[in-house]
């Protein structure tokens, strides 16, 4: 199976990558924030695309994630691996740690959040967000890269651009969330609607605001953390390529049966023709 990567702040190439081809693909609804980048790591088929653009010139609200996850799936893409860069509300989870999260959070208020509309309605599981059966696998590429890591926790993405104000990082601590981003939320419940595998490799840049003895946190210390921490993470993307799973047993694969809710009478066909590349097994 083809991996796809979603680069996020300073992972936009892949040390070890050997490329074969960069194309530029347009989709229904429009164009992926970068061109996609086929390639082989150790070996095995490799897609990666920046999700910021390429020298970040996309904020996390302007990223058209519906763009990027369906251009991965209509070039063949079932696995998706997001590397998102966060700040960290726990204690334990500190700067230069690399969290894969269980749970999501979504905060953010101005992103469209679905491929479904315009008279095609489906109503996805999204329960537990993250594939079950590759996350685990992500775990093991980092512990193999001998990054210091966390299994589990809850991601709550904010919208963004700007960072927390302190009130609203104590009150994300109060709540029980482990980690802050900006870019998982739609990303993760488009793949789901694609019925793609995805899970988040999140390393931590700070401690957002809330821990007053640490610096505060800016796009310069972000940055100098994203730095440390982009080798480990290149090296565990180059021992996931050894650890992903070989076929699919989990719910990613059919995560729209069951969830689609139009009867086929009454979808437009211009919807059904914009959205055939996700749902024409169901709608034959």
């Amino acid at each position: 199976m083809t991996l796809g990567v979603l680069g996020g702040s300073g992972l936009y190439s892949m040390e070890g990558l050997q490329i074969v081809e960069t194309r530029e693909l347009t989709t229904p609804f429009g164009s992926p924030s970068s061109p996609l980048t086929f390639g082989e790591l150790n070996g095995s088929p490799v897609v990666f695309l920046a999700r910021h653009g390429m020298g970040h010139t996309l904020s996390p609200t302007e990223v058209n994630y519906r763009a990027n996850i369906y251009a991965l799936k209509e070039v063949g893409v079932e696995q998706v691996v997001a590397v998102s860069a966060c700040g960290s509300l726990r204690e334990d989870y500190a700067p230069g740690h690399v969290v894969v999260p269980d749970q999501i959070f979504d905060l953010t208020r101005l992103r469209p959040r679905s491929f479904f509309e315009g008279g095609l309605v489906a109503h996805v599981s999204v329960a537990d967000p993250f594939c079950p059966d590759l996350t685990p696998a992500v775990v093991e590429s980092l512990r193999a890269a001998q990054a210091e890591v966390h299994e589990g926790g809850t991601l709550i993405t904010i919208e963004g651009p700007r960072f927390s104000t302190r009130a609203e990082s104590n009150t994300f601590r109060a709540w029980g969330m482990s980690i802050i981003g900006m870019t998982s939320s739609p990303e993760a419940f488009l793949a789901r609607e694609a019925e793609m595998c995805y899970s988040v490799m999140a390393p931590v840049t700070d401690y957002d605001v809330w821990h007053k003895s640490e610096e505060t946190v800016t796009v310069d210390l972000v940055m100098r953390t994203i730095e440390e921490n982009t080798q480990v993470v290149q090296a565990a993307l180059s021992e996931l390529m050894d650890r992903l799973p070989t076929e699919r047993k989990c719910i990613c694969e059919n995560a729209l049966e069951g969830a689609l809710i139009s009867s086929r009478e009454s979808i437009p066909p211009e919807m059904l023709e914009k959205l055939k590349l996700l749902v024409q097994r169901y709608y034959r």
